[in-house]
């Protein structure tokens, strides 16, 4: 392998976190004394050339597309990392939920209330916007068509206005995607309501391409269990106690909701 001197990075996650995402890039950068590139992805990864023909080093993506993306690759992507929150809720794990939200002036109050009601989801790909409902509808015993409507709004901070504006009924949200738009517009608090719970689950790992030097994912890893005060004013930022070293094995579960979903024929939910 040639000498290191790029890395080439993607983000297929919210844009909301994409300054933290600069942030640990940045690091990474500075550790390993390259030049780094940074840019948010404006494909669904399993559909991204870049990703598809290596042409990426280092990537933030979301659980579901990392294991879908797995299990037909011959070269597989290895989490390296991944975030553990500040709040109380995660425990000191690299979790998340899916927080179901709902408009404050509606009647809605529990996830047995959305029976008929429009749902709308960021995409079909993603794990807190989609899969995990459908987990939830099979948990519950509900009907894939428990929903009466369902839409698309392309990423989780559109379907939080869209609950808002009253476009559509209810929506899952990424918890640390909500936390962060509370944080950055509080006064969206008084408009929604969350009815229920969805997780924990594994939370989007920071994932290296099968090309780059296993040498340089261990200098990675562990300067980001290792963050320099630089880091940490953005990790305080956004709400993010540390790092947790992470593999494959972690996202197992994430798998297992997807397939069991897809073989109990609740491959779409919704009309």
């Amino acid at each position: 392998m040639s000498e290191l001197t790029k890395l080439r990075v993607i983000s297929y996650l919210a844009p909301s976190w994409f300054g933290f995402y600069e942030a640990i890039v940045g690091y990474v950068g500075r550790i390993l004394g390259v030049e780094t590139q940074l840019q948010a992805s404006q494909y669904d990864p399993l559909q991204d050339p870049i990703i598809l023909t290596n042409q990426l080093d280092l990537a933030f993506i979301c659980g579901l597309p990392l294991v879908r993306y797995n299990q037909v690759a011959k070269n597989q992507l290895q989490p390296i990392v991944a975030p553990v929150l500040d709040a109380p809720r995660y425990q000191n794990h690299p979790v998340y939920f899916t927080d179901v939200i709902v408009n404050a002036n509606s009647h809605l109050y529990s996830f047995a209330d959305l029976a008929g009601k429009t749902l709308c989801y960021n995409d079909l790909g993603s794990n807190s916007g989609y899969n995990l409902l459908r987990h939830r509808l099979l948990e519950g015993q509900h009907p894939k068509n428990f929903f009466g409507k369902t839409i698309a709004s392309g990423f989780h901070q559109r379907s939080i206005r869209w609950v808002v504006d009253g476009l559509a009924d209810c929506a899952g949200i990424d918890s640390v995607v909500l936390e962060q738009e509370l944080r950055d517009f509080p006064e969206l608090s008084e408009h929604l309501r969350v009815v229920e719970v969805i997780g924990p689950c594994p939370i989007p790992p920071l994932v290296a391409a099968p090309h780059l030097d296993k040498s340089v994912i261990g200098q990675i890893q562990t300067a980001l269990l290792q963050p320099d005060a630089e880091l940490q004013t953005a990790m305080t930022k956004f709400g993010v106690k540390g790092f947790a070293a992470v593999d494959l094995p972690d996202y197992e579960a994430i798998a297992t909701i997807y397939n069991t979903a897809i073989q109990a024929g609740y491959e779409v939910i919704g009309n």
